[in-house]
């Protein structure tokens, strides 16, 4: 199911990048130092970078995930734009399980990236609700990949949807559409704004 719905989501990507003009393209993401070239090109580095490709070039970085994964963004984000487009559409419905995640990373990140980009914008390109409800229940339940939220960031908080019938957690309560709720729990401070609630404030010491 969750690669059936992360196929969808890059499609729906693929569409959304194919629809923006020069000016988009150039404007910073929610992801620091990453334009939406960027983030094209990151969205299609898990299926143009094999595992052993990825970890041999870990090593020239000692091992720093964050800034391997830079290093292959970069790289494809000198590729034409149409050609990264073209990439996503044809790697859609590629079926991938990575190392910690599993196939949870890559459905989080079609969800998360898309409004990584489109948030900047003010565009309201989103995911279908249904999925930040899938979401939301992985990164609120133990075993949480700490590469989606450490752990202790959403400890002893309650979350309740305000769009969707759907809540998690004890203590205070911090209410707001689940895209928001997603965004927050991801570590993107933009998103606090769209949130209310008692619990607000430690979240936001957290992120």
């Amino acid at each position: 199911m969750i690669h059936t719905l992360t196929s969808r989501n890059r499609l729906m990507i693929a569409d959304f990048l194919d629809g923006l003009d020069d000016t988009a393209w150039a404007t910073p993401t929610l992801s620091e130092g990453w334009d939406v070239q960027h983030m094209a090109a990151h969205l299609v580095q898990p299926m143009l970078v094999k595992f052993g490709r990825f970890l041999l070039v870990s090593i020239r970085y000692r091992g720093d995930t964050d800034r391997t994964v830079d290093h292959f963004t970069r790289r494809l984000a000198r590729r034409p734009r149409p050609e990264l487009i073209a990439l996503l559409r044809a790697h859609a419905a590629d079926r991938l399980n990575p190392p910690r995640v599993g196939p949870m990373g890559p459905f989080a990140e079609t969800c998360v990236h898309l409004r990584d980009i489109a948030r900047p914008l003010g565009l309201p390109a989103d995911v279908p609700a249904e999925h930040w409800r899938i979401l939301l229940g992985y990164l609120t339940a133990p075993g949480a990949a700490p590469g989606l939220t450490p752990p202790g960031r959403l400890g002893g908080l309650r979350l309740t949807a305000t769009d969707i019938d759907w809540t998690a957690g004890d203590g205070p309560e911090i209410s707001g559409p689940a895209e928001a709720l997603g965004m927050a729990a991801t570590g993107r401070a933009a998103a606090l704004p769209d949130l209310s609630g008692p619990g607000v404030p430690l979240l936001a010491a957290r992120l």
